[in-house]
């Protein structure tokens, strides 16, 4: 691995304007496909082998037409203080506005709140229901703006207006201004940590045009493979992260390997032998984690996943060739690690003893400073001084953090969530206020009495059973098909859609189905959107352990061939799940009990968003595998070498813990930048992501990790024999490259610009 690296980072390095060329045609290539692609079609959200689902395909059947999966927008009408909505004048204006709907494209139907008891008991608030024939991802603009103005009259005369349903429904458009200024953040950290602008841009120029062919692409395919929004979010989260970080990784090591003394094009070689080999690891373990989303079998996840782990893929392969071709053209303006800023007449004087007598003199100053302690080193020698003190410290802390995670409670977001300035949830408001909060998330009861004797009979004992039911508001009269065979009825409960008492009554349905079944030989569903999201998170918490055992199993033997190691593997996966677990306990304390929730801009709280789990295991576990791939890879390396195990940790820290304190700040500036996003699932992720890379790398990484090698010693690196002859040897520590220490091979006469403008 190592030595094909090597290979393929001097070969780029050399070729650097066809490797530019490259990247750029195929950067082109997507942006104009994305320019000129069709508008991404329907973004259905469908869970296949749960009930809900099952009640959703059948009224798609015996309902022709209807448009079972077509949005639904309210109009939620309040009158003055004083007034009541059947007055005459707001009778009047409810009707003008209810016509121009009507009127409207893609609408299949319009309610009048007066012939359809949609009128509160005391009169103040009234609502009217639009259907439309296509999905809310799927409306024309020009019908979402149509919806939006057509209060406007009745606001002119003095009503209240505001507007709720999926109708509105939108991609989620993460904060672009946090995202400039997580940007900001990351390319400040690259210039201290890099030394300067030059060797900085780097990281972000590649990462940007990585990105950038990630996003474009899942652009072109969106309609094709049914993408949504969510999923050009989530690939550009990921993609950027790790992007950066990759190209910091070798970057960095490519300083290093100047720093030793050797010329500029075998400084690259090496850096992406020896780093490179780290980042398609680590680069690994990401979409192992992304990819084995596929496991929950929700297709709208399936898709999320794979397009994230295309973007990281991308990020890799970006990381292992543009990389080394940007240091070709960078030349001197990236400067040796400890190499510090010199003055105009320092650097003249430099060039021409460099230029005479080569690289040595300057490699081996470096060397020396490189021998003086700093951070890493002084932090590593304290933890090795104190590992059970450090590890109790970080195993309790992380746990503690982690309590509030056994009190965690599952849902999805809806209007209720939205911050209180729009008009979705001003809407979800006035609506709770006048008919109750169950209004908001109305149940919808399928009966299907094809084998019943007696359907209508059957249809009227399904209603008169759930009206016994506790936590039941209303339940409206069978609405049966044409055929007779099957019904709908509408339940509204008592609480609101994301209460427990909801679920409950869902539950409660879905039991007295078996005895509805056994005497009217009618099979009742429970669907609608309240009852999809139960669903949902049922079968995710279902598929947790699974998912769990796949990726995590499937990455500890990874780890297995990367470190030649049982317990190091171990370890990584152990300290991860503490990290998630700590993370999830924070999640639970802001955005379910409200703690710090003004912080961040959190205006309501409630369940956690259902994917949040899994969505958290998939990403963080590669994120966190990451770091412990650059990190113990460097000390493995030092290992191999012939250094004590002690040693060992902190040469690993010596080299690796700037880099690594440097990418997942970088990381938690980036998935910072999402918080600010008005979307509530968006922030969430990215406050989730943001905390979880910061008790993974300051933690987990940077203090348990180097307490319990230290506490292991040399049993770290134990491996059975039988098994080490088995494994491959992908040597990721880069022994194969010794062949190349030649110093002539290394760091020949003449200065670096010279044999460079050979090799162009």
């Amino acid at each position: 691995m190592a030595t094909f690296l090597y290979n393929l980072g001097r070969l780029a390095f050399r070729r650097r304007h066809f490797v530019a060329l490259i990247w750029v045609a195929l950067l082109t290539l997507a942006g104009v496909g994305a320019a000129s692609a069709p508008a991404a079609g329907t973004t259905s959200f469908s869970i296949p082998g749960t009930e809900a689902q099952k009640a959703f395909d059948l009224l798609e059947q015996r309902f022709p037409g209807a448009s079972a999966d077509g949005a639904t927008g309210r109009i939620v009408f309040k009158a003055p203080d004083g007034q009541k909505m059947t007055d005459a004048d707001n009778k009047a204006t409810v009707a003008k506005t209810v016509k121009e709907l009507g009127g409207g494209t893609e609408v299949v139907s319009v309610t009048d709140p007066f012939t359809t008891n949609a009128v509160s008991k005391d009169g103040s608030v009234a609502y009217t229901s639009v259907k439309y024939e296509v999905p809310g991802m799927e409306l024309a603009d020009s019908t979402r703006e149509s919806l939006e103005a057509a209060g406007d009259d009745a606001r002119a005369a003095g009503l209240t207006v505001d507007v709720g349903g999926d109708a509105l429904e939108a991609g989620a458009e993460p904060g672009a201004a946090g995202e400039i200024v997580g940007i900001a953040i990351a390319a400040v950290v690259l210039v201290i940590t890099l030394g300067s602008i030059v060797a900085a841009g780097l990281p972000l120029l590649t990462a940007i045009i990585g990105v950038g062919i990630g996003v474009s692409t899942i652009t072109v395919l969106a309609k094709a493979l049914d993408l949504g929004d969510t999923t050009s979010t989530l690939a550009l989260m990921i993609g950027l992260a790790v992007g950066i970080d990759y190209a910091l990784f070798i970057v960095s090591r490519y300083r290093n390997e100047l720093a030793e003394g050797r010329d500029r094009e075998e400084a690259a070689g090496r850096a992406t032998g020896t780093a490179g080999s780290a980042v398609v690891f680590a680069g690994l373990t990401v979409v192992i984690a992304l990819a084995g989303l596929a496991v929950v079998n929700v297709p709208m996840l399936t898709k999320m996943g794979l397009a994230a782990a295309g973007t990281v893929v991308i990020a890799v392969l970006i990381a292992l060739t543009m990389i080394p071709a940007m240091l070709g053209y960078a030349g001197r303006k990236i400067r040796p690690a400890g190499e510090k800023r010199k003055s105009s007449k320092d650097r003249k004087s430099s060039k021409e003893q460099t230029s005479s007598k080569g690289h040595t003199s300057s490699g081996a100053a470096t060397s020396q400073k490189q021998a003086k302690p700093n951070m890493g080193t002084r932090w590593a020698s304290f933890v090795i001084r104190r590992p059970v003190a450090v590890l109790v410290l970080g195993v309790v802390g992380l746990g503690a953090i982690a309590l509030p995670a056994t009190q965690l409670e599952l849902g999805l977001p809806d209007d209720g969530s939205q911050p209180t300035s729009t008009t979705q949830r001003r809407a979800y408001d006035t609506l709770s206020e006048g008919f109750g909060p169950g209004f908001n998330g109305p149940l919808m009861i399928v009966v299907d009495a094809k084998d019943s004797d007696d359907p209508t009979a059957a249809f009227g004992d399904v209603a008169d059973g759930i009206k016994g039911l506790k936590d039941v508001v209303t339940v409206t009269p069978p609405a049966p098909n044409k055929a007779g065979d099957t019904a709908t009825i509408t339940v509204i409960p008592n609480s609101k859609p994301s209460s427990t008492q909801t679920e409950d009554l869902v539950h409660a349905i879905r039991d007295k189905g078996s005895d509805f079944k056994a005497d009217t030989d009618a099979e009742v569903l429970v669907t609608g959107t309240t009852a999809m999201n139960i669903d949902f998170s049922q079968k995710l918490n279902d598929a947790l352990v699974p998912y769990l055992a796949l990726v995590v199993g499937l990455a500890f033997l990874l780890l297995i061939v990367v470190f030649r190691s049982i317990l190091v593997p171990l370890k990584a996966a152990l300290g991860f799940l503490l990290s998630v677990l700590a993370a999830l306990g924070a999640v639970v304390a802001v955005f379910q009990w409200g703690w710090f929730s003004g912080l961040i801009g959190v205006e309501e709280t409630g369940p956690i968003m259902s994917m949040m789990p899994i969505f958290m295991v998939g990403v963080v576990f590669g994120l966190a595998m990451d770091y412990e791939v650059f990190l113990v890879t460097r000390m493995r390396e030092a290992f191999v070498h012939g250094e004590t195990p002690s040693q060992a940790v902190v040469t690993g820290f010596r080299h690796s813990a700037r880099v690594v304190v440097a990418a997942a700040i970088i990381m938690m500036a980036v998935f910072g930048g999402f918080i600010s996003s008005g979307e509530s699932m968006i922030k969430m992720i990215g406050f989730g992501l943001a905390i979880a890379v910061f008790f993974d790398a300051f933690v987990v990484r940077m203090a348990i990790v180097p307490a319990v090698l230290a506490l292991l010693g040399k049993k770290a690196w134990w491996l059975p024999k039988w098994l080490d002859r088995a494994l491959p040897n992908v040597d990721v520590e880069g022994e194969g490259l010794r062949v190349h220490d030649d110093p002539a091979k290394g760091s020949g006469s003449g200065s670096d610009e010279d044999r460079e403008l050979v090799r162009v």
